[in-house]
């Protein structure tokens, strides 16, 4: 197991981000400029009113530090593939989507290494593992940020070339997604088993307020539809599998996944569950 946390999936997780940057163009970095009222609610919702409200229903649910703490690190964590799919299929904005994924998982790359600090001090105390915060930026930076920025790049210079292997490189990706999210249970099913009635109603909870309040903020900041969808979506499913990954970086368990890891890895099934009927939700109140 050590392997697969050392190797294997920060290797899926960075093949993951290279399909996403694949996926984006410089004209989506450039919505920014063009539609800032809808990425800066986007964003807000995500780097500010996610975490917030994670922490706020963490004070109803009484988790261990551990657990607690592997919550916090999937509410830093941006949207990613999974996000743009799910707010396709439920007639959202796909273009805002993708690129609030893309611009937030470039800044998480600054907000989650600190953030995962402050959370671990806040909620273990001086049981708090040692996170040097330089180190997991630069992890995080060479597994993310660069092979966003490669995708980018290939899809700039070389456009006929991304067009051809783009909805290939999408399948492994999520393939490798399936692989990492069902593989993490498979080695800890018992724990994922002692531990769902503890973290899953936490986990669909958040995921149902989080997309009802990103829909809300999408209303109140006058957006269209299909703004309002995208920007819900980015705010209430997160990267799960990065999370997974950062849970890893900060303490190698000895088999399996740390507790730090156990809520994403939960997470990775239960989003489908609040997800699935949003999209159905969304397609019945367009039909």
């Amino acid at each position: 197991m050590g392997i697969i946390l050392s190797v294997f999936l920060p290797l899926s997780l960075a093949f993951i981000m290279f399909s996403l940057g694949l996926g984006l163009t410089i004209a989506d970095f450039a919505r920014v400029v063009a539609k800032p009222k809808a990425f800066f609610a986007g964003a807000v919702s995500q780097i500010v009113v996610l975490p917030l409200i994670a922490f706020v229903l963490l004070q109803l649910f009484s988790l261990p530090p551990e657990l607690a703490v592997g919550v916090m690190i999937l509410s830093f964590c941006p949207g990613g593939v999974t996000s743009n799919l799910i707010t396709k299929l439920a007639g959202g904005a796909v273009a805002l989507s993708v690129t609030l994924t893309g611009v937030v998982s470039l800044v998480s790359v600054v907000t989650v290494p600190l953030l995962v600090a402050w959370a671990a001090d806040h909620f273990m105390g001086q049981a708090a593992p040692d996170i040097n915060v330089t180190s997991l930026a630069l992890a995080m930076f060479a597994i993310t940020t660069v092979p966003v920025a490669l995708g980018v790049a290939l899809r700039h210079f070389a456009t006929p070339l991304a067009d051809r292997i783009d909805a290939t490189i999408a399948r492994i990706a999520l393939v490798l997604f399936v692989i990492i999210v069902v593989g993490a249970l498979a080695a800890n099913w018992e724990v994922f088993v002692s531990n769902l009635a503890l973290l899953g109603p936490l986990l669909i909870l958040l995921n149902v307020l989080l997309l009802l309040v990103g829909l809300g903020i999408g209303r109140f900041m006058g957006l269209d539809h299909a703004d309002g969808i995208a920007i819900a979506v980015e705010t209430g499913v997160q990267n799960s599998t990065l999370g997974i990954t950062v849970g890893s970086l900060i303490v190698e368990a000895a088999s399996g996944l740390p507790p730090f890891s156990l809520p994403s890895g939960v997470y990775g099934i239960t989003m489908y569950f609040v997800a699935l009927p949003f999209v159905y939700w969304m397609r019945r109140g367009r039909g």
